[in-house]
């Protein structure tokens, strides 16, 4: 079941980071544009990104979580085969999903999905498989800052802090 965002959420129009946890019942092979398949596996995907431009991290993470849009990014197309749980988010004018994204790679039991979302930038991927979904103390510690976390409701469809 998709999601859509609740302007009732703290999440505000400015600019930051942020981590998409998503959630995979099924395997399955997927295509991502031009990027290739994908073999998806049953666990969880965290995507990290920036948003930086008009409405801020408001405006990003309600645009991942809308069912009906165009595909621009890599995320897009694993979107419509997965289930956004949670989002772990702090704002910063600063680009820091390379340093996320540098930070996941060292944490345990989580796999990189080498060249997914970083067709941008030198990282080895902005996208990561593991088997459980990511406690948030243990990524606040990991990423050294002001880490915060609203978790999505499906039966809602809604965040909530």
């Amino acid at each position: 079941m998709k999601s859509s965002y609740d302007r009732s959420t703290k999440l505000e129009s400015q600019p930051g980071t942020y981590a998409l946890v998503l959630n995979n019942n099924s395997k399955k092979k997927v295509k991502i544009g031009r990027w290739g398949f994908l073999q998806v596996g049953q666990g969880h995907y965290i995507y990290v990104g920036s948003a930086h431009g008009p409405g801020g991290l408001l405006s990003r993470v309600s645009r991942h979580l809308r069912s009906t849009k165009s595909k621009h990014w890599h995320i897009d197309y694993l979107l419509e085969y997965s289930t956004p749980i949670s989002v772990f988010y702090t704002y910063n004018r600063d680009r820091l999903e390379h340093r996320w994204a540098e930070g996941i790679i060292k944490m345990d039991g989580f796999t990189p999905i080498i060249g997914f979302g970083c067709s941008d930038c030198n990282c080895q991927t902005h996208l990561f498989f593991c088997n459980a979904n990511p406690p948030h103390e243990s990524f606040s510690k990991l990423l050294e800052g002001n880490v915060e976390r609203l978790v999505i409701q499906s039966a809602g469809n809604s965040l909530k802090n």
